[in-house]
């Protein structure tokens, strides 16, 4: 008797576990909804082969969503071509030896689109990999299919890992608030949810959500949109000083080393942009050595690019100043036109060397992507660029403090007689100055590179911003010249939403005219040869 017992135990077991007749219909019926030219018949297969839970449903659907799902008219049977481009059916998924005559695609509507991403999702909540099911939740929160709230519950109840638990709990509440049958609790406590997000996809279901049937629903929606709105507003400001921040940033590494040559000479030096643009394009040969010759070392191609930028340009530096403006002491127009003349000359040679094209200069892997902090989007190439500068201006004042040649900049900045009178050769400090703010100019060059383009003109979109920066912070004063950049960097992208980018700009340079007449000598006045009587 206990054998026989055994025996039907097992035997219904088995029949339990083999799909039945039921099942197999079940998804024929399904797949013979999508074989139709009828839309809403296409979307009504989408959800059912979801439903199905047959072993082929996911690759049916992301065939269709691929472009690769077809049917034959005649019995609708449905076919699947392969990326290697064998075809399959559907149904067995068996490879078909001869493509049948007269295959349909299975077409595609907005509708139809939605209802595939959220039956994709839903297929892939109970993925073994973690980044599957937090991209299922997603899309199912974009979705707001109703027909998923039974999958995610079974997900939630078996989800382990934080961040996708709290994704698919944000995508339940995207589909419990978007569905107006649900219970009025679960809507309002998925308010709450929306809320915490804060997003603006959060923010536009909430917004939706404010003009709904119950009360206490649409009360706890606009009270949610508002505390959303500040967080965005609030983030947004942020955001605006980030980027007015690594604006300034790099107006600092281009005014940086005018802010020498001026102060420590009073040269009205026109073709530091040209310095700037120099480095750029020695960037730009060492990355095509690399590219060519070592593409291994690629990621080392600004490292490397650094101090032959430097030497470059305060080579061509040094070479103007003994060459052209040690005559010209003295006499600021002609030094002027000059140094005018002298930027056209070397924008003309590197046109004739390298073209008037722009040319292309590569990040670095470790300078690729970004990161989000709170609510902040920030890339790695300007946190870089940022930590550059701020490591150049530190750099720079221990050179002026704690040297021997900075000490005598600063004798010939603050008095040039006294100075040549207890025996410092103040010619050879002014065109050591003049090649070190040039050689600066020429490492901001490296990494301008990485967020402007590399041609002829690079330098021209800086000398203009550089003389603003330094003549407001104060002539020859360095931690003038970072206050000046970083302000002007923060009004001008606090500006730029108002007023545009070039009447922001315009806008600047009247507020800085207005200024120097207040305050001729910047922000930080720095005595030095320019201003003594």
């Amino acid at each position: 008797m206990f054998r026989l017992f055994a025996l039907l135990c097992v035997t219904a077991a088995l029949l339990a576990a083999r799909p039945g007749p039921v099942a197999a219909q079940g998804t024929a019926d399904a797949f013979a909804l999508l074989a139709s030219d009828n839309y809403a018949d296409i979307e009504k297969g989408v959800v059912a082969v979801a439903a199905s839970g047959d072993p082929a449903a996911e690759a049916v659907l992301t065939a269709l969503a691929d472009g690769r799902l077809s049917y034959r008219p005649a019995d609708r049977a449905l076919f699947v071509r392969e990326k290697a481009g064998t075809l399959l059916d559907a149904a067995t998924g068996r490879p078909v030896a001869e493509a049948p005559a007269g295959l349909k695609p299975v077409r595609l509507n907005n509708r139809v689109r939605r209802a595939l991403e959220a039956a994709l999702g839903t297929l892939t909540l109970m993925a073994s990999d973690p980044a599957r099911r937090l991209a299922a939740a997603e899309a199912i929160f974009k979705s707001r299919d109703a027909a998923a709230l039974p999958m995610l519950a079974r997900a939630l109840a078996a989800e382990k890992d934080a961040r996708v638990r709290r994704a698919l709990e944000e995508a339940r509440a995207a589909v419990q608030l978007a569905t107006k049958d649900a219970a009025v609790s679960d809507r309002v406590a998925a308010v709450s949810l929306l809320e915490e997000r804060g997003d603006r996809e959060a923010l536009a279901l909430l917004s939706a959500a404010a003009a709904d049937a119950a009360p206490a629903v649409a009360l706890s929606a606009r009270t949610a949109a508002a505390a959303v709105e500040r967080r965005l507003a609030l983030a947004a400001a942020v955001q605006d000083v980030w980027y007015g921040l690594s604006l300034g940033s790099v107006l600092l590494l281009a005014a940086i080393g005018l802010a020498i040559t001026f102060g420590v000479m009073g040269i009205i030096n026109m073709a530091h942009g040209e310095m700037v643009m120099l480095g750029a394009y020695v960037t730009f040969l060492v990355q095509e050595v690399c590219r060519t010759r070592a593409p291994g070392l690629f990621d080392w191609s600004l490292p490397v690019a650094l101090p032959l930028a430097f030497l470059v340009a305060a080579g061509v530096g040094a070479a103007i100043e003994r060459g052209v403006i040690r005559h010209l002491y003295g006499r600021p127009l002609e030094t002027l036109l000059a140094t005018w003349g002298i930027s056209l000359i070397l924008q003309q040679g590197v046109r004739s060397l390298f073209g008037p094209t722009n040319r292309e200069v590569g990040a670095p892997s470790y300078m690729a992507g970004a990161f989000d902090l709170g609510g902040l989007s920030i890339t790695y190439g300007r946190l870089w660029i940022v930590a550059f500068a701020l490591a150049v201006f530190l750099g720079l004042l221990a050179v002026l403090r704690r040297t021997p040649f900075g000490l005598k900049m600063r004798a010939v900045t603050q008095n040039r007689r006294m100075a040549a009178a207890i025996g410092i050769r103040t010619p050879r400090v002014d065109t050591l100055a003049f090649a070190l703010g040039s050689g600066i100019a020429g490492i901001a060059g490296v990494a301008l590179s990485q967020i402007d383009n590399v041609s002829p003109n690079l330098g021209q979109s800086y000398i203009v911003d550089s003389f603003m920066v330094v003549v407001f912070g104060g002539v020859g004063n360095l931690w003038g010249t970072l206050v000046g950049a970083l302000t002007l960097g923060v009004a001008n992208k606090f500006l730029e939403p108002y007023a545009g980018a070039v009447l922001g700009k315009i806008l600047l340079l009247v507020f800085l005219i207005l200024f120097i007449q207040k305050r001729p000598r910047g922000l930080f006045a720095l005595r030095g040869r320019a201003v003594e009587a």
